[in-house]
Formats: structure tokens, C-alpha cells, sequence
């Protein structure tokens, strides 16, 4: 996969991680305290994958531009 298409899908996977956390954060102040598993997941998860995929596509991107 190009670097190209790497950062946005790594934006993407970061947005939804973030977006995760918020609502566990919201579920938490209403009240609920049993949350699914695969929202703890997506929360505890996607946000450092996507942060990995962007550091991963940034430093492809410029080690191609040095070449």
C-alpha cells in the first residue's frame, strides 16, 4: 500500500478511535457502566493504530521523496 493511501486510511481509523473514546466517555456519564466489547476495543485501539499508520506513511513519504 502507498504512502498515498495510507494516511488517509490511517486518519480515518484514528477519527473513528477518537470518535469511540467520546462515546465511551458520554455512555460512562449517563450511567451505563456494562459497554460492549468491541466498543472498548475500537476505543482502546484504533487510535494508536492510526497514529502508527500515519508515522508509517509520513516517514515512507519522505524517505521516497529523498530518492
Amino acid at each position: 500500500m502507498t504512502a498515498s493511501k495510507l494516511l488517509p486510511l490511517a486518519i480515518g481509523l484514528f477519527a473513528v478511535g477518537v470518535l469511540a473514546i467520546i462515546a465511551v466517555f458520554v455512555l460512562f456519564a449517563t450511567g451505563h457502566s456494562d459497554l460492549p466489547v468491541w466498543l472498548n476495543v475500537a476505543a482502546t485501539y484504533l487510535p494508536a493504530i492510526g497514529l502508527a499508520l500515519g508515522i508509517i506513511a509520513v516517514i515512507r513519504k519522505a524517505r521516497r521523496k529523498k530518492s
